[in-house]
């Protein structure tokens, strides 16, 4: 066997070896979503959605942990967006001498993308909760879910920022635009779809982090809306898995059905980064 026969040979067996583990990989995901589909569709109604959690499993509802998810999703994306991107620009726009300073923070960035949630969560409770005194409210679940995807934003940013050709700032300071200039009108225009998809995405998966939640102190039980972002609050992952955790086969149900509706409010933040980036791109098109 020539060597060109062996190269595609070895092409074709990593072609489907990669075509199985897919498949796989599809089947279990759809064997997971039709067994949650199958428990909990049949409980999912107006009632469940707009009443309180309660000890009988048929009046249970997930109105608080709903609203909580939204105020939530809202306060961390109002504070990592701004800051993860501004932290992206300054790393990949005005650090192109990489001096020591440099290195460690990227290294740190990192590192940091892969640490376990908990440990997020155990650095909001000893400075958001104790040293701060935000006390177990919406704030400071907000706060230290935003330390938990900064550096995927960060990442992000980066990487779309890289993606835009050098010579669209060459062309900016050629007319004689400053850095800041070039920056804002030029290149953050050409990146906004990655950056946009990679926050959303990031927020996709602070959507169901449970334990650093629990970790602060957030509620499993809650009758009343929060109405300031320093109240009390609990969010859907927290409820399913005080819903799971109970031997009754109603709540087995009501978790099933509240898995569901995070489920679609997880597809519903993708389908916006997937329309934004569509959007921003075809405007750039233009």
């Amino acid at each position: 066997m020539n060597r060109l026969a062996y190269n595609k040979l070895v092409d074709r067996f990593f072609k489907l070896a990669a075509l199985a583990a897919t498949i796989v990989g599809l089947v279990f995901l759809f064997t997971l979503v039709w067994d949650i589909a199958h428990d909990g569709a049949g409980r999912i109604s107006w009632s469940f959605l707009t009443s309180f959690p309660s000890r009988r499993p048929e009046r249970a509802g997930i109105l608080s942990a709903l609203v909580g998810t939204i105020w939530i999703m809202g306060l961390t994306a109002v504070f990592a967006f701004p800051i993860g991107v501004g932290a992206g620009v300054y790393l990949e726009e005005y650090t192109k001498k990489k001096n020591l300073i440099t290195r460690l923070i990227e290294i740190n960035i990192a590192n940091l993308a892969g640490v376990p949630s908990i440990i997020y969560g155990l650095l909001g409770l000893g400075i958001f909760v104790r040293a701060l005194s935000l006390e177990r409210s919406l704030l400071t679940g907000a706060l230290t879910l935003t330390l938990l995807i900064l550096p995927i934003i960060i990442i992000s940013t980066r990487e779309a920022l890289k993606a835009v050709p050098f010579s669209i700032r060459e062309a900016s300071y050629a007319l004689g635009a400053t850095r800041w200039q070039t920056t804002y009108r030029q290149v953050l225009p050409v990146a906004l779809p990655g950056i946009l998809t990679g926050t959303i995405l990031a927020l996709s998966r602070a959507i169901g982090e449970t334990a650093p939640l629990i970790t602060i102190g957030a509620l499993t039980y809650i009758a009343f809306l929060p109405e300031s972002v320093f109240d009390p609050f609990t969010v859907l992952p927290i409820q399913i898995f005080n819903w799971v955790s109970r031997p009754q086969k109603g709540f087995a149900v009501n978790a099933a059905a509240a898995i569901i509706v995070l489920l679609v409010l997880t597809l519903i933040l993708n389908s916006i980064a997937i329309y934004l980036r569509h959007r921003f791109q075809r405007r750039i098109r233009w």
